[in-house]
């Protein structure tokens, strides 16, 4: 079988759809840009195709799911299109950089701290 991949639109790296922890691939597991390709998951019907740049980190609650299982919590990126500014989550995968995602969080951090302090 062979493996399916795309290449990033940021980075131009080789991506795998087949990642631990996500079925809808459309992130870089090395930049962490995602591209505007779904209305909703996984449809791929979008036809923006614009490139959504990983603005910040989200937290999905442990809780209990739609069928009664127990949910554990998961970081979520958070991503914002480039060209039609439509904002919306993706699961972390397995294979995603962890030094990337603590990058994200820290610039985050360091915009808002600023912000408060500048009013930047």
């Amino acid at each position: 079988m062979e493996e399916k991949i795309f290449i990033c639109k940021n980075c131009r790296k080789e991506v795998s759809l087949n990642a631990v922890g996500t079925r809808n691939r459309n992130h870089c597991p090395y930049c962490l840009w995602s591209s505007h390709v779904d209305k909703k998951t996984g449809d791929r019907e979008n036809f923006c195709h614009g490139l959504m740049e990983p603005i910040g980190l989200t937290f999905k609650d442990e809780g209990i799911d739609k069928y009664g299982e127990k949910r554990q919590g998961e970081i979520m990126v958070v991503h914002k299109c480039q060209i039609c500014g439509k904002v919306s989550k993706n699961r972390i995968a397995g294979d995603d950089n962890p030094e990337v995602i603590l990058a994200i969080c820290e610039e985050i951090n360091r915009k808002e701290v600023k912000r408060q302090l500048f009013g930047k």
